[in-house]
């Protein structure tokens, strides 16, 4: 799945926050050196951890889309408001 790179630099703060829940051991600068690309931010997990990168990735997905999502019903709620 391609995320939109201008929802993953709006959002990182808050991807990160989640990625940082759920998968303790990574820190800021590691996942702030990933600059947000999901398959570099699960190599990290799967060396942290030894999670599959597969696996990883899956939960990975989870997160971003769920913002993703948010801004799509954020985006729909303006146009409906818009359109009043």
């Amino acid at each position: 799945m391609t995320i939109n790179e201008n929802t993953i630099k709006g959002k990182w703060l808050e991807i990160k926050g989640d990625v940082r829940k759920a998968w303790g051991k990574l820190t800021d600068d590691e996942l702030d050196k990933t600059k947000g690309d999901m398959k570099a931010i699960a190599g990290l997990i799967q060396q942290k951890y030894g999670d599959a990168q597969e696996n990883a990735s899956d939960r990975l997905s989870n997160i971003f889309k769920r913002f993703e999502t948010q801004k799509d019903e954020v985006v729909t709620a303006v146009k409906s408001s818009l359109k009043s």
